[in-house]
């Protein structure tokens, strides 16, 4: 009988299996490659960027003008409360009634001096009193307006700038169109709308509405003057 040499036999397990344990050497090689690619990226990244930038947030990014006690469109100041009415009356070229939900509230237009209506014989009136109350009647009267309101005066007014329809600031339309002054009495104590100086100086080179006369005088100086020291030259 033919002698036959044996050799070791192998189960399927162990002839498929890889050298060197395989699938843990594959392992260590894809650690250490990601390992690499992260310290190259931190290696890449700009000082003081430790992670993805995120986006501002909402309050961060809506307008100055939107925010409490900043500014209006325009630099209007905002108010601290607001009235929405009828124009119902219009009494002279900074006052007016507005027709709220609670009643009729009387309106004096902020940062504005408008020439004074008389007031019997010992009250004169100035030049150009009539003409600006009719410029305001015809921006306001009857419309249904918001009056941004900052205080009440000695009188129980309400002390407001006067939205138009259009956005636009009544009490600035007066002053650019030469039917009121800038309220700069007392160094500017009554100047919320710090605009106001500036539109007075473009409507009086332009000779626009009260500037075509020589000598206008200031109301706030007409009702001292004239009205208290009765010279009213």
């Amino acid at each position: 009988m033919a002698h036959c040499e044996r050799f070791p036999t192998w189960s399927p397990a162990v002839r498929g299996k890889p050298p060197f344990g395989g699938s843990k050497l594959t392992a260590l090689i894809v650690a250490l490659i990601l390992a690499a690619a992260g310290a190259i990226v931190n290696w890449l990244q700009p000082p003081g960027q430790d992670g993805p930038r995120t986006a501002p947030s909402p309050q961060a990014q809506a307008p100055a003008q939107n925010r409490p006690g900043a500014a209006l469109a325009g630099g209007v100041p905002q108010g601290s409360y607001t009235l929405t009415g009828a124009i119902v009356n219009v009494a002279d070229g900074d006052t007016v009634t507005l027709r709220a939900p609670d009643g009729q509230r009387k309106i004096r237009m902020d940062s504005i001096d408008a020439p004074e209506e008389g007031h019997g014989a010992d009250q004169p009136g100035q030049p150009y009193a009539e003409a600006s109350r009719k410029h305001l009647a015809g921006l306001v009267a009857g419309k249904t307006l918001t009056a941004q309101c900052y205080e009440k005066d000695q009188y129980g007014r309400d002390v407001c700038a006067l939205i138009l329809e259009d956005g636009r600031s009544a009490n600035r339309a007066q002053v650019e169109a030469g039917y009121a002054w800038a309220y700069t009495a007392r160094q500017g104590d009554y100047l919320r709308d710090k605009a106001m100086p500036d539109l007075q100086r473009q409507a009086r080179s332009a000779g626009r509405g009260l500037w075509a006369q020589q000598g206008a005088m200031q109301p706030w100086k007409w009702r001292y003057d004239c009205w208290r020291q009765r010279q009213c030259g």
